[in-house]
């Protein structure tokens, strides 16, 4: 799976899905399924570190679980995450992180905003490494934001986020997350643009969609947002297994004679 099969399946009108990985494990069974992408996110922060926000992941971070997907998943297109202001440093400084992860086997990043990003998303295209953008919610931007909410509500918004797609496109973007964004506006932005959208919280009018492998897998409780669909009751079925194993080894049925050596 490369770019360009992303854009093929834009251009005949058929759905990219695409999932969060952040380790060897999952990658290995992702690798097997019908998933087009995985993407590294930011959001290991949270997910795999316990931190609030996404503001702590490292570049370092971000290197050590991309390495870990893309060993995992070698037949995936792989998207690494810029994380928080490496990017928005000296044009030197910025394209360190970018090589490292890509050296990690990254095919592509992701960074958020247009808004002083357009000329270093050039000059990374014109470098060879495909970018993807990121509008609406911007979780590095939550402070500013004032917390986890939709953007684009108002039509000033809406116009903004437009425009900033537009630019993103222009840019040379190859494609572009629309994050908890109102359907209208999404549908708008992906009818105009050539390049594939893939939503989250953008409604069912985007090229793809994406979700937190995590939380679609039912693991990441009291996480319960109105554009999430869970698919797996994932923490309650582990949680059986794990007493079921601590039963059968309390009461000495595990190891049974067929697990043991004579």
């Amino acid at each position: 799976m490369t770019i360009l099969d992303l854009h093929e399946k834009k251009q005949n009108g058929k759905k990219i899905s695409m999932i969060t990985c952040y380790d060897y494990t999952f990658a290995q069974i992702l690798n097997s399924t019908d998933i087009d992408c995985l993407l590294v996110g930011d959001s290991l922060a949270m997910v795999m570190h316990g931190y609030p926000t996404t503001l702590n992941a490292s570049i370092e971070m971000m290197v050590l679980h991309t390495a870990a997907v893309v060993k995992g998943a070698p037949q995936k297109l792989v998207v690494g995450d810029l994380p928080f202001l490496s990017y928005r440093k000296s044009l030197s400084e910025n394209m360190s992180c970018v090589e490292q992860i890509t050296k990690a086997g990254a095919q592509a990043v992701k960074l958020e905003g247009a808004l002083g990003n357009i000329d270093f998303i050039k000059h990374c295209v014109d470098s060879g490494v495909p970018v993807m953008g990121h509008l609406g919610l911007t979780p590095q931007s939550i402070h500013q934001l004032g917390g986890f909410k939709v953007q684009g509500r108002d039509e000033k918004a809406k116009k903004l986020i437009f425009e900033h797609a537009l630019q993103l496109q222009d840019a040379g973007c190859f494609s572009l997350v629309l994050e908890c964004v109102p359907s209208d506006l999404a549908k708008q932005i992906t009818q105009e643009l050539n390049i594939p959208t893939i939503g989250i919280g953008a409604g069912v009018d985007c090229d793809g969609q994406v979700l937190v492998l995590q939380d679609m897998l039912g693991m990441n409780q009291g996480f319960s947002p109105k554009f999430l669909r869970k698919y797996f009751n994932g923490a309650e079925e582990l949680k059986k297994a794990f007493n079921q194993y601590h039963h059968d080894v309390v009461n000495g049925q595990f190891p049974n004679q067929k697990e043991s050596y004579s």
